[in-house]
Formats: C-alpha cells, structure tokens, sequence
C-alpha cells in the first residue's frame, strides 16, 4: 500500500436539486478537458443519468460516491485511484449541499474535499449573497471554497450577485441562462446522453460560456490509500449476458466491475436489436426505459422467446426496475398504450402520471444483504409472493419487494454490487 496522494478537487453542490449542478460540472469538466487537464468525475448519490452526461464532458468514466451504497473505504479507494492519474476530480452532489443521511456535505467533511456551491441566480439579485452566507456557515467541518452564480441574465446581473457577497465568501463566477446549452430532461431526470444528437456541441457551449474569477486549478488535496484484497474469482468462466441499449442503460459501472473482478466474462446484447442471446450462463436485465420502446420490445418475440428458453434452462436472471417490468405480462405507457412483454413475471405494470417512489433500500436476500436504490413512475400489480422487501435506512415508507421464481430475481431495487460482491457472486452462480 503506497502512500498519500494529491489532487485538486472540488464537490459542486448547490441549496437543493435543479440549480444546475449537472450543466456546472459538465461545463467545468469539459472546460478543463480542453486545456488538455485530465479531468476524473463523480456523483454523489444513486443515478444513472447524470454520469452519462458527465462521462461525454471528461471523456472519462464516471462513477458513484456513496458513503452508504458503497461505505467509506469504498469511496476512499475510487478516490486513491484517481489521484494517481487525474489532474483535478470533480465530484457533483446530489439535492442540496445539507439534504440527506448521509449528505453531500457529510461525502465533502470526510475527505476534506472544497465546496463549489452553485446557486441558480435567475430569479435572484442581493438574496443571492444572503443565500451563499448560509450555505458557507450552516457547518463549521466543510469549507465552501465559493459560490458560482448559474442561469445569470448577463454581466449586469452578475455583478449585482456578485456585490451581495460578503466578503468571506468568494466568487468562482457565473454560466448564462441560454438554451442552447440547457440539458434537456424527462420523467426519470435528464435526457440519456446518447439520445441528445447535439449534446457535444451544448458542452462546447457551455465551456465557452462559462466565465470564472480564476481558471488555475484549486489547491490539492490528500487522499490516503485504503488496505483492500482481490475478491475470490467465484464467477471464474461464468459468461453473464448484460442487457444494454436505449431501452436498458440504467447500469453502474461499478456492478459491471464487480463482476468482471469475480471472474466473469461479460457479454453485452440488446433486447431491442437483437434477435438473440449471445451464449451465456446468467442474465442480467438493468433499468431503463423500456416504456419508451413498447412496440419494438414487443414485436421482437424472438428475444422474448430467448430469454423464457434462458429461465426454462435453469439459468440465473437478475433484473432491475425496468428489467422487471421487460419480464412481466404487459407494460402500459404513460398515455394508456399496452404491449405484451417477456411473461415470465404473472402480472402487469402500468406508468403513472407522478413519480411512485423514490429510496435507499436495504434488502436481505438469501445470498446476502444487498443495498441500493428504487426510482420509478410506474405501479406493478401480480400474484406473485414476494421472498423479501427492502428497507429504507432512512425510516421511510418505501419497502419494495424481491420477486423469486426458479433461478429469477426481480425487484424495483437497482442494486449496488460493491455493497456485497458475495452475495453477487451467489446470485449469479450457475
């Protein structure tokens, strides 16, 4: 185990969730990018979305910090990792700077990691200042670097913000309000990367737009080396066939990394291209949008046909949120279309209007405890007993069910493999 690393490194955050932080640090990231900086990114927090987009502003992989999904030695060795390669590490927040257990600002005090505080200013002028005070003084264990003022009108209005500040908050600068740099969004988040034609041209956009006080790098910071040991290869020769396209991307690098690291050989297809499974001894079937693609996902009765061969063989499935409903009899969309679906699953989900739940969830299954997520708009109604139900950390309500039938597993939770890659290991396990 070597020693401490350096790097600079900021958290961008914000007073709560659509202020912008995504476009910030994809502006950021790509800013640094093209003055040839090696620029590592981050999220706080389970999502999918975010990353995509971030990935095509670094260029580089992006992965989650979760000091709950993954615990601190997780995150600390992610971030090891990185000091070695990086020229800076950005790592975007998720909801406000204070919101949650644990927080953004909890992720920022553990590792002593700066705050770039951006506030959405389009709606604002001196409050502005009033708001950065709060952000940089409601905890003594952070240090909010600054603030960035996003959605400014123009260099009048700037100023104004600016001029609100006390003098012991700086400013990093400001991002205009332009559409032409906007992220566009849906019912789940932001538009998947791969959907947004000009998404390349929005980042230049927005790297060009964006003016900063100081364009140096910020100062570096420690990350110390964690003792960790290669998992067991438990997965040796196991080909795991891994669902991935428009319809079902919702996929964390890091599950992808757990398995390789327990041995397996990955296989990628598509449900909605192909006609087939590639030869493989388990399947995993991640969220997505699969309501978005009714009609191709339904007339593709071959692979339906493949993967009711693949359950009748006596083989594992692991699928997720939209990987469930992918196996259920119908889905209907959210303006009343019905399509049949896999049928492995009894029963039918059917999109609702509102977001259904959204949680941490802890879920002790057979093979293991495993924890994750659920974020989803739709409501699933079979027959079905289930074999477990999830647990919010927080104390909230939300408790989804694990569905078992032969060697399947479903559930509306996205797990996150590095929270117990033996548990993995077993359910995947020919």
């Amino acid at each position: 185990m070597s020693g401490v690393r350096h790097c600079p490194a900021l958290l961008v955050s914000a007073p709560a969730s659509g202020q912008g932080k995504t476009t910030v640090t994809a502006a950021l990231a790509r800013f640094h990018r093209d003055r040839d900086r090696k620029v590592c990114v981050y999220k706080t927090g389970p999502d999918f979305l975010d990353p995509m987009i971030l990935e095509r502003a670094s260029g580089n992989p992006v992965y989650q910090l979760d000091l709950w999904m993954g615990g601190e030695d997780h995150c600390r060795q992610l971030l090891y990792e990185s000091a070695e390669e990086a020229d800076l590490i950005l790592i975007e927040g998720v909801m406000g700077l204070f919101d949650g257990d644990p927080s953004s600002a909890d992720l920022a005090a553990r590792f002593g990691i700066p705050v770039f505080a951006v506030i959405d200013g389009s709606a604002m002028a001196q409050t502005f200042g009033a708001v950065a005070f709060g952000l940089a003084n409601y905890r003594q264990d952070i240090n909010v670097a600054g603030v960035f003022a996003n959605r400014v009108a123009g260099e009048r209005h700037y100023r104004m913000l600016s001029e609100s500040l006390p003098p012991s908050v700086r400013s990093f600068g400001w991002l205009p309000r332009e559409a032409d740099i906007a992220l566009p969004d849906r019912h789940l988040g932001l538009v998947q990367a791969g959907e947004i034609g000009d998404l390349d041209t929005r980042l230049e956009r927005s790297a060009l737009a964006l003016t900063l006080t100081d364009d140096a790098l910020p100062a570096p910071v420690a990350f110390a080396p964690v003792a960790t040991t290669a998992l067991p290869e438990k997965l040796a020769g196991v080909r795991i066939a891994v669902a991935h396209d428009a319809a079902f991307s919702f996929i964390y690098r890091a599950n992808l990394d757990v398995l390789r690291a327990l041995g397996a050989e990955l296989r990628f297809f598509s449900p909605l291209a192909d006609s087939a499974l590639p030869a493989a001894d388990g399947l995993y079937l991640p969220g997505g949008y699969p309501e978005l693609h009714l009609s191709v996902l339904e007339n593709n009765r071959n692979m339906r046909e493949a993967i009711r061969a693949h359950h009748a063989a006596g083989k594992p499935i692991v699928a997720e949120c939209g990987g469930m409903l992918y196996l259920l009899e119908s889905l209907t969309d959210a303006q009343g279309r019905r399509a049949e679906m896999a049928g492995l699953l009894p029963g039918q989900a059917v999109m609702q209007p509102r977001l259904t739940a959204l949680a941490l969830q802890r879920v002790a299954l057979p093979e293991g405890t495993l924890r994750g997520h659920t974020f989803h708009h739709s409501r699933t109604e079979t027959g079905l007993a289930p074999i477990a139900r999830g647990g919010c950390p927080n104390g909230g309500r939300t408790s989804e069910a694990v569905y078992r039938l032969g060697r399947l597993t479903a559930s509306y939770i996205h797990a996150y493999f590095p929270s117990n890659p033996a548990a993995v290991a077993r359910l995947f396990a020919p």
